[in-house]
Order: structure tokens, then sequence, then C-alpha cells
């Protein structure tokens, strides 16, 4: 019965596809199949136009649509990079550990052997720099992930 009804849609078949495709987007976002849906809405366009050649089988319009996937992945992934690469007026926005570069601290915990903790803020942070007994200054300069660089104030 499915086979009978998909038969009957001919070129909508691909149209359906991808309709399909871009509500499974909607429902699990992933930008993926997006870019397949989009394919598959072209691929209906041209079987629309194309339908009553002999040489449009249904071995050339899948390998369109493998083509045009491709082809709309790529072009995809090179708007989603363009929009990332505006420049910002926050640049450490989301990088909390990097916005603390330049302040200064005491420690809470000595420094030994290249380790020790410091409280900025509300927060306890790893510090790595020269041993230094707790409760001197020091101050950030750089950081490694949620590891804070330290240096003696």
């Amino acid at each position: 019965m499915l086979i009978d009804i998909l038969g009957e849609l001919g070129p909508w078949n691909w149209m359906l596809l991808g309709f399909v495709l871009l509500a499974l987007e909607i429902l699990i976002p992933g930008v993926f199949l997006l870019w397949i849906g989009i394919a598959a809405i072209l691929t209906g366009a041209l079987s629309l136009q194309l339908w009553a050649l002999a040489l449009w089988s249904w071995q050339v319009q899948v390998l369109v649509f493998l083509g045009l996937s491709l082809a709309s992945a790529y072009v995809g992934m090179r708007v989603m990079d363009a929009r990332r690469e505006h420049e910002t007026d926050e640049p450490l926005l989301n990088r909390r550990a990097e916005q603390l570069a330049g302040r200064t601290a005491t420690l809470d915990e000595p420094i030994t052997h290249g380790h020790g903790r410091i409280k900025i803020g509300d927060t306890f942070w790893r510090v790595t720099g020269p041993d230094l007994p707790a409760g001197s200054r020091v101050r950030v300069v750089a950081a490694k992930g949620s590891r804070l660089q330290v240096e003696p104030a």
C-alpha cells in the first residue's frame, strides 16, 4: 500500500522526503538534516522538470541527490563558519578564566610543587606558579583551561 502511494507520487517523493527532513530538523535540531532536506527539495524540483526523460532514472536521481547533499552541506558549513568569524565587542564573554588575567588575589592555600588555590569572587581556582606561602598576593597572568597561572604581585 505504501509503495503504491509512493509510486503514484512520482517526482513529489523527493519533495515529501525534503519536507520530512526539514520537519525532523525542527524536532531534532542539529543543523545537519537541514542541508539534506534542501538537497531533497532541489532534487524534487529537478524531477518535476525532467521526469519524462528516459535518462532520469532512479539511479540518476539518487546520484543527483547525493551530489546536492554534499554541495549543500559544504555551502552550509561555509555560511555557518562565516557567521562565527564576526568580531564581537565581548570576545571573552563565556571564557571566565581568561577574563581573570591581570587580577590580583591572595592565596588561600600555599603553592607547593607548583600547585595551589586562590579565591576570586565566590569561586576557588586552582593555580600554578612558583612556590609561595598562603596569604601571598599573586597576579593572574594566564589561563590554561580551568587552571590559572600566577606570579607574585
